[in-house]
C-alpha cells in the first residue's frame, strides 16, 4: 500500500483504554500457556493498529508542520500517550508476573522480560502530567525550528535550506551563513532557554517522583540501557579522549592546510573540508534516489527487494520544503509492516548519507518486520545506529555515482568526518550528565559548561566570539535530540565505534564485512547490544581496543590516502 493510502483515524481513548484492560485481565485469568499465549498474540496485533495511527500522524504533522489538523492530531496524541501508558504498565505487570512468564521465556527468549523490567521502572501516574507538558515542550521545539525563515542573499530559508551556504567554497559566503544562521538562534534564545530549562525541571522531577536521586537513571531506563551503565558510557568517553581527539585534532589540523587557515578553525572553517569545496551528489534528488536504487541492486537481492518496496509505496519524503520538519529519521509502520524514511535534501553530501543511513534502519526493520513479539524487530537505539552507519560505509561501492568527479573526496570527507564526529557527539552526552546532575544550573551556566567541553572535545574550534551564537557555547540548542531525546546521542558514537570496525572489514573483504552486517542485522531486537555484537563476531565500543585499533587503522588510510589533484 502507498503511503498516501493509509487511512488515519483518530482513536477513541475510552475504548482504546477498555481494550487494553481487557486484554490483561484475560491474561491474568489464563488457565493455560496456551491460552495466555494466544491473549499475547492477539494484543501484538491489536496494539500495531494504535501505534501505527500515532506514527502516521507523528509523521504528517513532520511533513508539514503548519498543517492544522495533524497539528490537532499531535496535540491529542501529546496528551493521550502518557495516559495510555498508566494501562500498558498493567499489562506489562500481568505478563512479568504470570506463571507462564517460564514458557513465554522458552519461546520468545528473556529480553521480553528484561525490557519489560525496565520500562516498568519509568513510569508511574503521578508523572502522567509531566509527560504531558514534556510532550507539549518538545513539540513546540520542533515546530520553533521548522518555522525559521532567514533572509540570506536576496533569499529566504529554513534551517535545511541554509546548508550549501554554510559549507560554500567561497569563504565570505559561509561565513556570512553561519552568521546569519546564528543569528536567529539568537533572535529566538530567550524561548529556546526556557523551553530547556522547564525540560530539565520536569525530568528533574519525574526521576524524583520515581524514586531515583535525579533524571539521569530515569534517563537511561527510558532509553532500554540494558546491558549496560553510567560508568561504561564514562569509560568510553575517557577513551574518546585519549584516543580519539587527538587523531581528530591531526585531521583538523591537515585541514587547516588545505584551506590555508590559521589553527584553530573557526565554525565556519570546520565545515569546509576541501578549498576547491565540499563533495556534492551529481544530479536531482531523483538522480540521488536512482542511484540508491543502483547501489542496492547490487549489494543483495535483500536490500534490492527492499529498496524498491520503499520507492514505489512512497515511503521517503525527502525534499527540503517549507513548514518542514528539520533534520531526518526512520520510523516503522507495523499496521503495514513497512518503515517511513523523512529527511531534508538540500544537495549536500548529507543527501546520499540519507539514501545509505536512513535507509540502513529502514532495511533492518524491512529484514525483521514480521518478527513477534513486535517489539523484536528493532534493537535498542545504539543498536540500531550500527545499521544506519555501517550501510553508509557500504555506500563507497557506489561513489562514483553518488559523487562522479567528487568520489574521491567524498571518501576521504566520510571517513574523516566520522573520527571527528565521534568528539562532538560524546561531548552532546557528557554536557547532558552535567545538566541532568546539576538541574539548578542557569541557561548561561550551561552555555559556559558547553563552551569549556568543546575544549576538551573539540580542541580545533577558535572561540573567538566571531560567530554569535556558536562561539558562544550557546550552538548545542540547534541539536534536537538534547530537547527531544534526552542520553540518545551516546548511542551514535558506540556505533560509529562499531561502524569503522566494519569499515575496516570492507577495506579488506567487503564481501566477508556483508556477511557479519547480516548477521547483526538479521536478529532484529531479539539480543542486547552487546550479544548482538558477540553473535555476530564483532568487538564492543567499551573494549578499550576496539577505539585503539579504530583509530590506527583510519589514522593509516587517511594519512595514505591519494589527494593528488584535490585542492
Amino acid at each position: 500500500m502507498k503511503f498516501s493510502e493509509m487511512k488515519y483515524t483518530r482513536p477513541d481513548p475510552r475504548a482504546v483504554i477498555a481494550e487494553m484492560q481487557a486484554f490483561t485481565e484475560r491474561l491474568k485469568n489464563a488457565k493455560c500457556y496456551e491460552e495466555a499465549r494466544a491473549v499475547f498474540l492477539e494484543e501484538e496485533e491489536w496494539n500495531k493498529q494504535v501505534d501505527t495511527m500515532a506514527t502516521l500522524a507523528y509523521i504528517r504533522h513532520s511533513i508539514d508542520t503548519r498543517d492544522p489538523f495533524y497539528d490537532g492530531e499531535i496535540a491529542f496524541w501529546d496528551e493521550v500517550g502518557p495516559e495510555l501508558e498508566e494501562y500498558k504498565q498493567e499489562w506489562l505487570a500481568a505478563l512479568v508476573d504470570s506463571p507462564f512468564r517460564k514458557d513465554f521465556e522458552q519461546a520468545y527468549g528473556d529480553l521480553l522480560f528484561v525490557n519489560a523490567e525496565i520500562d516498568r521502572k519509568t513510569f508511574s501516574p503521578e508523572i502522567i502530567s509531566e509527560l504531558q507538558k514534556e510532550n507539549e515542550l518538545t513539540t513546540e521545539y520542533g515546530k520553533l525550528i521548522a518555522s525559521a525563515q532567514i533572509p540570506f542573499e536576496g533569499g529566504v530559508y529554513t534551517l535545511s535550506q541554509m546548508s550549501p551556504f554554510k559549507t560554500c567554497e567561497n569563504d565570505e559566503t559561509r561565513l556570512a551563513a553561519w552568521k546569519a544562521d546564528g543569528k536567529w538562534f539568537k533572535d529566538n534564545q530567550a524561548r529556546l532557554d526556557a523551553i530547556y530549562d522547564e525540560l530539565v525541571h520536569l525530568r528533574d522531577a519525574m526521576g524524583r517522583k520515581l524514586g531515583f536521586d535525579g533524571y539521569t537513571q530515569l534517563g537511561y531506563y527510558r532509553m532500554e540501557r540494558n546491558c549496560y551503565a553510567k560508568e561504561d558510557v564514562e569509560k568510553f568517553r575517557s577513551a574518546v579522549q585519549k584516543y580519539l581527539v587527538p587523531v581528530a585534532d591531526s585531521i583538523l589540523r591537515e585541514q587547516a592546510k588545505r584551506l590555508g587557515k590559521s589553527y584553530p578553525l573557526s565554525f565556519a572553517d570546520t565545515a569546509l573540508s576541501f578549498r576547491s569545496g565540499n563533495p556534492r551528489p551529481v544530479g536531482t534528488a531523483e538522480d540521488i534516489l536512482n542511484q540508491g536504487q543502483k547501489f542496492y541492486d547490487a549489494l543483495s537481492p535483500e536490500t534490492s527487494e527492499f529498496y524498491r518496496a520503499m520507492r514505489e509505496n512512497e515511503l521517503m519524503d525527502v525534499l527540503s520544503t517549507e513548514g518542514k520538519e528539520g533534520g531526518g529519521y526512520q520510523t516503522e509502520l507495523p499496521l503495514y509492516q513497512v518503515p517511513f524514511i523523512f529527511a531534508n535534501f538540500n544537495g549536500t553530501q548529507g543527501d546520499v548519507e540519507v539514501v545509505t543511513h536512513e535507509a540502513g534502519h529502514a532495511f533492518e526493520y524491512w529484514m525483521n518486520r514480521t518478527r513477534i513479539p513486535t517489539e523484536y524487530s528493532c534493537p535498542s537505539a545504539e543498536a540500531c545506529e550500527v545499521h544506519s552507519m555501517s550501510m553508509e560505509f557500504f555506500g563507497w561501492q557506489n561513489a562514483d555515482g553518488f559523487f562522479g568527479p567528487d568520489a574521491r573526496k567524498f571518501k576521504y570527507s566520510h571517513l574523516a568526518g566520522a573520527i571527528t564526529f565521534i568528539p562532538y557527539g560524546t561531548m552532546v552526552d557528557h554536557f547532558q550528565h552535567i545538566v541532568y546532575e546539576n538541574p539548578a544550573l542557569t541557561p548561561a551556566q550551561r552555555h559556559a559548561e558547553w563552551k569549556r567541553l568543546l575544549g576538551i572535545y573539540m580542541p580545533w574550534i577558535k572561540l573567538d566570539g566571531e560567530i554569535p551564537f556558536y562561539a558562544e557555547g550557546e550552538g548545542w540548542q540547534r541539536q534536537s535530540h538534547i530537547y527531544e531525546n534526552p542520553f540518545y546521542y551516546i548511542d551514535y558514537c558506540l556505533a560509529q565505534t562499531v561502524a569503522l570496525e566494519i569499515w575496516a572489514m570492507i577495506q579488506k573483504d567487503p564481501k566477508d564485512a556483508w556477511q557479519h552486517y547480516m548477521a547483526y542485522t538479521k536478529q532484529g531486537g531479539s539480543r542486547t547490544f552487546v550479544d548482538l555484537l558477540h553473535n555476530a563476531g564483532l568487538t564492543t565500543p567499551f573494549d578499550d581496543a576496539c577505539l585503539k585499533e579504530v583509530c590506527e587503522t583510519a589514522t593509516k588510510w587517511l594519512n595514505s590516502f591519494d589527494l593528488t589533484g584535490i585542492q
